[in-house]
């Protein structure tokens, strides 16, 4: 099932993360996700967060590009499609690569 990107980082993850805020907070990093055409946003799951904002408003520890096509499979199976989309080129890591592999717990907190 297709993701409304917009609305997820507009809408369901600022949700999420209020509600989860200490879960949240426990992935312990500031992430700056641009996807495709669609836009760009600042997720701070750190101690001082939680927030998911549009833009960058601060520094990122982990920078995460992606098409919009190819973050729909992302977040259908972050385990799985997360290394292949890496792999392939097809998603962009700059910053500490490791905290890529936590994204995964992000978009959990959605169906917390």
């Amino acid at each position: 099932m297709a993701v409304d990107i917009a609305k997820l980082f507009n809408e369901e993850l600022p949700a999420a993360l209020a509600k989860n805020a200490d879960a949240a907070k426990e992935i312990g990093a500031k992430y700056q996700l641009n996807v495709g055409m669609v836009g760009e946003w600042f997720v701070d799951v750190s101690p001082t967060g939680p927030s998911c904002v549009p833009d960058n408003p601060g520094k990122a520890d982990c920078t995460i590009t992606i098409a919009a096509e190819d973050f729909q499979k992302l977040v259908e199976n972050p385990q799985a499609n997360g290394m292949q989309l890496f792999f392939a080129g097809k998603m962009k890591v700059s910053g500490n690569t490791m905290l890529a592999m936590k994204v995964s717990k992000l978009f959990a907190l959605r169906e917390s």
